[in-house]
């Protein structure tokens, strides 16, 4: 399977879902084009992140929305799956910040809530998921989801692995000066649970915040299989194997080797 991952900058205001839509299309083209069979686009890629808690919330759409059904139009129309940020509306009025994984034929089988909210932003903006991803199969691949600080949490990644996971998608806003999240933890997270992570992030300034890019996708022995820079908006695509799968988890058997009765209380 081959991945596309979408390094861009956050684009907010009165039309900024028109001009993100364009921006995702163009994208999905793209990728389309280079054979990829997943796209995945930053934290909150449809609104931008640091917006505020009023812009959020008037933004903000059930999960069945316009929003979600014009991105499943765009991976119908370019055969790709699309993961995609968006804030989403629940029922009972809360705002998450949630992130939805589309299939290629424009069916939506996973959309799931940010469970670990980072700093005054995302608390004010948001209420906490509930419950991890459930994770799911597709093209054969058991896929989860994260959303940013979510995958700084070990317990996040070991959980997924532990439940059968080859892959987690992770839109993510990650900012100065937080540049190791990217370049250490991740490639760790990735190592440790056997597993691959792609982590999507933004480039560019928003509000306070000054993004740090080096979005990237990470294998089961800790290397980046894609790299993108600091600075820079700009697509990077890797593919990934069960071979590498088997033979991480063959040469280093963490999660067969795990004693878990040693960390229970």
């Amino acid at each position: 399977m081959k991945l596309c991952i979408m390094q861009t900058t956050p684009r907010s205001g009165d039309s900024s879902l028109a001009i993100n839509l364009q921006t995702l299309d163009k994208a999905a083209s793209e990728a389309s084009s280079e054979q990829a069979d997943i796209l995945i686009a930053p934290e909150m890629f449809l609104t931008g992140y640091n917006i505020g808690e009023t812009a959020v919330r008037e933004a903000a759409q059930e999960a069945d929305g316009y929003m979600l059904e014009k991105v499943a139009n765009l991976a119908y129309t370019h055969k790709i799956a699309i993961v995609v940020g968006f804030p989403e509306l629940a029922e009972d009025g809360q705002v998450y910040n949630s992130a939805a994984f589309i299939s290629s034929s424009g069916k939506k089988l996973c959309v799931y809530r940010k469970t670990h909210l980072f700093g005054d932003v995302d608390r004010a903006q948001f209420s906490a998921g509930g419950s991890l991803c459930d994770p799911f199969t597709y093209q054969g691949w058991k896929i989860a989801l994260a959303i940013c600080y979510d995958i700084e949490f070990p317990e996040v990644a070991r959980f997924y692995a532990q439940s059968g996971t080859d892959l987690i998608l992770t839109p993510t806003a990650n900012m100065a000066p937080f540049f190791n999240v990217a370049s250490n933890m991740v490639p760790v997270r990735a190592q440790e649970n056997a597993l691959y992570i792609a982590y999507a992030n933004y480039v560019g300034s928003e509000g306070e915040f000054t993004y740090c890019g080096l979005s990237c996708l990470c294998g089961p022995l800790g290397d980046d299989i894609a790299r993108a820079g600091r600075g820079d908006e700009e697509l990077v695509y890797g593919s990934i194997s069960r071979q590498e799968i088997q033979y991480a988890r063959k040469g280093t058997p963490y999660l067969e080797d795990l004693r878990n009765e040693l960390y229970t209380q």
